[in-house]
């Protein structure tokens, strides 16, 4: 990845850093933390655990994508927990970008693999690319620690220093997560090709509106 431009600190349409409701969330959560690191860590936490993770909320309207909305919501899925993380970095003076990875073997249930046609790849799963003491960290804020407890796996932890991108191993050390193709970095979010994608792979079932079902991914 190349160094950071002005682009990177700068809002796009979907990455709105430049909005109140973001700024705000990004004021609350790194007040009192001067150090661009303690800001990017504090960042990352609230958007993991402060928006439940929820993949039955894949929508069609742009307009649910943008971070300004998803800083006020409670559960959203990877793609707009992304945003929202990459947004208020921006916000915080961190530059950031969006990046994507299409993933296998990582938190499922039957419920949500007939959602998705069968399939268990998970295609532009998202996450964060940080500017931190000279150099590009990658974070995903998909998955909250009271939804990793309910799979026996360790939230993933971010300490601004390293990469914290998967569930490589389950609690019992089997394989579980990997990731199978890099996407890259996105100034702002390609949502039609994000949605194109998932009609391809898994069909226009994956836009219905969720099922009256429970499985571990329920709040």
């Amino acid at each position: 990845m190349s160094v950071p431009t002005g682009s990177d600190l700068e809002p796009g349409w979907f990455t709105d850093s430049d909005a109140p409701a973001v700024r705000a969330f990004a004021e609350r959560v790194t007040v009192g933390r001067g150090d661009p690191v303690e800001r990017a860590v504090a960042l990352f936490d609230a958007v993991r655990d402060g928006i439940w993770y929820d993949p039955f909320g894949v929508v069609t309207d742009p307009g649910d994508y943008r971070a300004s909305r998803v800083a006020e919501r409670t559960a959203a899925w990877c793609v707009p927990k992304a945003v929202l993380l990459t947004a208020a970095a921006r916000a915080a003076g961190i530059p950031a970008r969006l990046g994507f990875a299409d993933v296998r073997n990582h938190l499922n249930t039957p419920r949500l693999r007939a959602r998705m046609g069968g399939a268990d790849l998970f295609a532009w799963h998202g996450y964060s690319a940080l500017w931190l003491d000279g150099r590009w960290v990658k974070a995903t804020p998909a998955f909250n620690a009271e939804l990793c407890a309910r799979f026996g796996v360790e939230p993933i932890a971010f300490d601004g220093t390293a990469d914290a991108l998967m569930h490589e191993f389950d609690g019992s050390g089997a394989r579980y997560m990997s990731y199978e193709h890099d996407r890259g970095t996105f100034h702002d979010l390609p949502l039609d090709d994000v949605l194109a994608t998932f009609r391809e792979l898994y069909g226009e079932s994956m836009f219905a509106a969720p099922s009256t079902g429970r499985d571990a991914f329920t709040r």
